[in-house]
């Protein structure tokens, strides 16, 4: 199977083989440029922000991810879009897209998955895999260490909550939490006034 048929497969969702040459030594260039994003130091935030441009397959305005960062494939099918913050720790498995949306907060240690490979051991034995595209909504907010798995949309302005694992869509909207990851209510006009058990929210937070 040629290269450009593997690139369609693995865009496509189709089984492939990932443990080609070929595809390694692309993954090598990229992983390369991402080792030199993280040796940067803490203050070299306008060369980071430049290089993380460069590392992902679009970018909007005012994104943040703090090293460390991890991602099989260097960012290179990440899709950010503006105002886009990642604590430390960020890993991705993005052999597939993965797209983040306007104001979407990633707590530390969050892992985003777009690969996965079928049950049986005789098929894994070959090195096969598929991918499915991931999509973080507008707003939404992923919690320290949560879990999202390939093919799963984040709802816009949904909360996940820290250590969750995510095995299906999230609507917009809600608060969602758990393993497997479940709805436990709606967001509503009372969290436009109070915060953590009910301190209320100041007039010039809520005003401005």
């Amino acid at each position: 199977m040629d290269l450009s048929e593997v690139r369609r497969r693995m865009a496509d969702g189709w089984l492939y083989a990932c443990n080609s040459p070929e595809l390694f030594a692309e993954q090598e260039r990229r992983r390369d440029v991402l080792d030199a994003y993280n040796a940067l130091p803490f203050s070299g935030s306008e060369e980071r922000s430049a290089l993380l441009a460069k590392l992902v397959a679009e970018m909007g305005e005012g994104c943040v991810i703090e090293p460390p960062f991890c991602a099989n494939w260097g960012g290179a099918n990440l899709h950010l879009g503006n105002n886009v913050y990642a604590n430390m720790g960020l890993t991705l498995v993005d052999d597939a897209d993965i797209f983040i949306e306007d104001d979407v907060m990633i707590g530390p240690n969050v892992t985003i998955c777009t690969a996965a490979h079928p049950i049986s051991p005789r098929l894994r034995a070959k090195g096969l895999q598929y991918n499915k595209p991931v999509r973080v909504r507008s707003g939404a907010w992923l919690g320290a260490g949560c879990v999202v798995l390939p093919g799963v949309t984040v709802g816009e302005g949904s909360v996940v909550g820290a250590g969750s694992v995510v095995t299906r869509d999230v609507p917009a909207g809600v608060v969602a939490a758990g393993n497997p990851c479940r709805v436990l209510r709606r967001i509503g006009e009372k969290d436009e006034l109070v915060y953590d058990h009910d301190k209320p929210v100041e007039g010039f937070w809520r005003d401005a």
